[in-house]
């Protein structure tokens, strides 16, 4: 599993291409179009965060219900009377095993049941968080309909430089397995 897979701890482009973009966002952009991508970037980033947390509080909630829930069937399972042996049609009688110790929670459970569930809740929350927050960054960039169309057209300048770099970089290469990265 890569860090990749969890929206609080992804990460940005490389070098070169953060870089590239750093240039498209002197040159190409006002100081208004930057305040305004600046503010959208804190934005994402402040509802993957709030969403992680949510997510890591919900899912150890989750866990300890599960928890409780457990142990609560546990322990009407131990207080309920059980039968002790079988009876068959031709008069044998067979031994029942106690299960009850075998059904007993345990620490190793709930550290199961603690991890995933947290891990399940901050990854559900962080990838909340993106949508949110990108939909919220949305807003904040269409504001200004001037703004708007210098950002978009920065943005198509910036893709096409990153791939004509890409198809360089593809171009450069020589063989399968150079060209499929082995």
């Amino acid at each position: 599993m890569s860090t990749d897979s969890l929206a609080l701890l992804r990460k940005n482009a490389g070098k070169d291409i953060t870089a590239l973009a750093e240039e498209h966002f002197k040159h190409d952009l006002q100081d208004s179009d930057r305040d305004a991508l600046l503010s959208a970037a804190s934005k994402i980033s402040t509802h993957v965060a709030v969403g992680s947390l949510l997510g890591l509080g919900l899912g150890a909630f989750l866990a300890f219900r599960i928890r409780r829930t457990r142990m609560q069937m546990f322990n009407a399972f131990r207080a309920h009377e059980k039968p002790t042996h079988v009876r068959f049609a031709d008069g044998r009688e067979e031994a029942i095993p106690d299960v009850g110790p075998l059904m007993r929670p345990s620490t190793f459970g709930d550290i199961a049941a603690y991890t995933f569930f947290g891990f399940g809740g901050l990854f559900l929350g962080g990838e909340a968080g993106v949508l949110t927050g990108s939909a919220s960054a949305a807003k904040t960039i269409s504001r200004d309909a001037g703004g708007r169309e210098r950002i978009e057209t920065a943005f198509r300048r910036f893709r096409a430089d990153v791939l004509r770099k890409e198809a360089d970089a593809i171009d450069k290469k020589t063989g399968v397995t150079e060209l499929l990265g082995f």
